[in-house]
This record gives C-alpha cells, structure tokens and sequence, in this order.
C-alpha cells in the first residue's frame, strides 16, 4: 500500500459513513411518514457497503499470483429498503387508517436510527483522526529534509 493511497482509504470511510449518517437521520425525519410520493407508507432505508479494491500495480501483481492484495477503502453500493413489515397502530381518526381503524407506520425503530447515527458518527471520526496521523506523519517526515 502506497503511503498516498493511505489518505484516499480515509477519505472513501468518511464518504460512506457520512452517506450512513445521512440515511438514519432521514429514517428519523420519516418515523412518522404515512403517505410518500411514490405512494404508501415511508420504509427504512439502509445502506449497503462494499470493500474497493486497491488499484495499485502491486495489488494487481500479486493477485494474478494469487497473493493477498490490499485493501482500497469502502464504497456505497445501494439504498435499500427493509422490507420487513410495517407497524399497524390503532388510531381510527387518521385519514390513512383502514376500515379497522388501524393505519401502517414506517417501520423506523428510533432507537435503532440513533444507534445506527452514532456508530455512523464514531466511525466518521476514526476516519479523521487517521487521516489527520497519515497527515502529521507527512509533515514530519517533510521536516527531516530540512
């Protein structure tokens, strides 16, 4: 792994996990949403990850030799929606509810969002202060040549 390719694995973890951050703070906004613009009720959207190869000339190399390469970072993939079932509520005075009197909540946990928000925020920030040790290592190592 190239020193430089090092700020560029930060960066990419900083990217998605601010993509995370945004999806739960969203999730949030809507935990109430019963009518959306495509139709029907608001479901929670989650964000899937996946692991950006390194492009370096030695991570190619080694894996046509069948070596361990390197990793490269993260990327969003998609959003996708939870498709597990919605939250029937008794509230016969909604104008969504049905002929029982039941209406069809998102099904957005509150807790589970706020978790998922601060794991999305820790993560943003392991992010930074590497990025921020690979800077100062930089730094440092510009100031031998003085």
């Amino acid at each position: 792994m190239s020193f430089l390719s090092s700020f560029d694995i930060s960066a990419s973890g900083m990217t998605a996990e601010r993509q995370r951050l945004d999806i739960a703070s969203e999730n949030i906004a809507n935990s109430e949403t019963t009518r959306t613009a495509s139709g029907g009720t608001y479901r929670r959207k989650m964000v899937v990850l996946e692991e950006v190869p390194s492009t370096s000339f030695r991570t190619k190399f080694n894996r046509l030799l069948n070596r361990t390469a390197s990793k490269g970072g993260v990327k969003v993939t998609e959003i996708v929606e939870d498709q597990r079932d919605l939250n029937p509520v008794y509230n016969p005075d909604h104008p969504d509810a049905n002929e029982e009197g039941y209406v069809m909540m998102p099904n957005v946990d509150l807790v589970k969002e706020t978790v998922d928000g601060m794991a999305a925020t820790r993560a943003y920030e392991a992010n930074i202060t590497a990025f921020n040790a690979m800077k100062l290592m930089a730094q440092r190592a510009l100031d031998i040549g003085k």
